[in-house]
């Protein structure tokens, strides 16, 4: 049998689609696709230049702060709470301290134990176990470690529900229906891998007791796995800045950050005040936070304050979390921007500040002079230095400046 060669048989139509590729880009590059790089270009240029000025602007404050020792004591009062002979354990102010939980089986020991562990008037303390757990196993140890901690005399709930909706916020949200939680005029939140220092109470507390103006106390995170591997040193490095200039920067010149989401503690009052937990959006840390905010509130980032805690170990948790941090406070932007604007109980400048805060950075990228969106500072750096560079190499009627290089 004759053999024919393949090209005969079954044309070759890589070539053809390559020429027919390269004609619709020569087609379409002049009109169209230049004329896109050159304004995500400009965008971008003007993009680099508000980050810097960001970071010389924020660079500058904690420079300020640190030079004149602006801690927290001296911007707000702080006195140990005395005893009352007369009040006794009354004169304490009642806690509630959540732990919201999911399926923690290699941490729910330490956290349980670390809440419990806080020193504070037995009576006047709540410990509230909110377990979400869908392994009945797991459920079944954490009720277990509960009601070991109970026979101690420790005062604390475990609350279960039969369903998950809203998730975090949703079980922050029904565990403060409870009756016993109207008696309470703070509430601590822990995640499940934090471990608090006994004292934590004690240095915390008094600001909001001698400070009605202030809704919230965040302190600041210690992570125990910083070294395990190079994904989480990466991490540490980035989220201490975070801590140690952005949150700093926050509370010292606005009294408002966005809310951590744990390690803090919020007067019952102004979180009700500013509607409580909502499950609208994954952050709803920063939800309740800009809420407050608006309403006039006040939070104070305790620096000193560290509580121990866990970073993502693997790629997997890693890119979970950074979804929902980066996602999250586009989308509650999003739903605020009118309130924001509108709101007439804080200034002109502070309202800069919660845009940037909780807001998606090209919406106000041409009308506002910093940005404060740290959570979209990685997405600007793929696209300019991934995309936008590569793919002006393409066309060279594109010409950039020397800037962007």
């Amino acid at each position: 049998m004759d053999q024919f060669p393949s090209t005969t048989i079954f044309p070759d139509t890589t070539d053809d689609l390559s020429m027919q590729m390269a004609v619709i880009w020569g087609q379409i590059k002049a009109p169209l696709i230049v004329p896109l790089l050159k304004l995500a270009v400009v965008v971008c240029l003007i993009m680099s230049v508000m980050l810097f000025i960001e970071r010389v602007y924020m660079g500058i404050v904690i420079a300020l702060v640190k030079l004149f020792g602006r801690k927290p004591d001296k911007r707000f009062k702080w006195e140990a709470i005395k005893d009352d002979v007369e009040l006794g354990n009354s004169a304490y102010p009642m806690v509630l301290v959540q732990i919201p939980m999911y399926n923690e089986r290699e941490v729910y020991q330490l956290s349980i134990g670390a809440a419990c562990g806080l020193s504070w008037p037995s009576d006047r303390i709540v410990i509230q176990v909110l377990d979400d757990s869908t392994d009945p196993t797991i459920k079944d140890m954490v009720e277990l470690e509960c009601q070991r901690w109970a026979s101690k005399g420790i005062n604390i709930k475990y609350e279960i529900r039969d369903n998950r909706n809203g998730y975090k916020a949703g079980a922050l949200k029904e565990g403060m229906k409870h009756s016993y939680v109207k008696h309470c005029d703070y509430v601590v939140i822990f995640d499940a891998d934090f471990q608090p220092e006994p004292d934590f109470l004690w240095r915390t507390i008094p600001f909001l007791v001698h400070n009605p103006e202030l809704a919230l106390v965040q302190a600041r995170w210690k992570f125990v796995n910083a070294d395990e591997c190079l994904m989480t040193r990466m991490q540490e490095m980035s989220l201490d800045y975070h801590f140690t200039v952005e949150q700093e920067v926050g509370s010292s010149t606005y009294s408002f950050f966005g809310f951590n989401g744990t390690a803090g503690v919020w007067r019952i009052s102004a979180l009700n005040e500013a509607g409580g937990w909502k499950d609208r959006t994954t952050v709803e840390d920063m939800d309740l936070a800009v809420r407050a905010s608006l309403k006039g509130w006040k939070f104070l980032y305790l620096g000193s304050l560290k509580v121990k805690n866990e970073l993502p170990s693997t790629l997997k948790a890693y890119r979970y979390q950074q979804h929902r941090w980066s996602c999250g406070p586009a989308n509650l932007f999003r739903k605020m921007v009118m309130e924001i604007i509108k709101n007439k109980k804080v200034s002109t400048w502070k309202k800069v500040h919660l845009r940037f805060q909780s807001g998606e950075l090209f919406i106000f990228l041409l009308s506002l002079p910093f940005s404060m969106l740290s959570e979209l500072r990685g997405h600007f750096t793929y696209w300019f230095f991934g995309s936008f560079l590569k793919t002006s190499c393409r066309c060279i009627e594109l010409r950039l400046p020397s800037s962007a290089y």
